[in-house]
């Protein structure tokens, strides 16, 4: 069996979940999906510049209403656990938690604990923090040990 950790910030929809799937033909694979919520991310203005990057001036203005907090730790519970079952519902299995502060060192602990054979970033695209080499899968490549595919997300968040 294949060992994944998987990386997101949202639910993931039905095409995220035949993409990560499909990923390794017909082996099964063990998901351990760490889940940040949006609303927990660092900086507003970045994910705003993102937004006006993609042409997306209403969802930047939007960004001012992010859920944080208690909000958006509840927003992430229900999105990990739709997640969780709909990884289950292809027949591999699946399990995750939600990240706070420090998602990479996280990721770490989480990709040692399992012996993990891979790490997927899957998440909409973050043009500044890319450029900057400063997105989780850039910085994840220099601490976990184990491969890192990018994946970007099938929908706007």
């Amino acid at each position: 069996m294949f060992t994944s950790v998987l990386m997101i910030e949202k639910a993931l929809t039905s095409a995220d979940v035949e993409f990560v799937t499909t990923l390794h033909g017909d082996e099964p694979v063990a998901f351990h999906v760490l889940l940040q919520p949006r609303g927990e991310q660092a900086d507003r203005l970045l994910r705003a510049i993102d937004d006006v990057a993609l042409g997306e001036l209403d969802e930047a203005v939007r960004e001012g209403g992010t859920p944080e907090g208690d909000e958006a730790r509840s927003m992430g519970e229900r999105a990990l656990a739709v997640s969780l079952q709909a990884l289950r519902g292809t027949g591999d299995t699946a399990e995750g938690r939600l990240v706070g502060d420090h998602p990479l060192d996280a990721l770490r602990k989480l990709v040692e604990e399992v012996g993990a054979d891979e790490v997927i970033v899957l998440t909409d695209p973050h043009y500044v923090e890319e450029f900057f080499h400063r997105d989780w899968a850039s910085r994840a490549r220099h601490k976990v040990g184990v491969p890192v595919l990018k994946l970007f997300s099938h929908s706007k968040a």
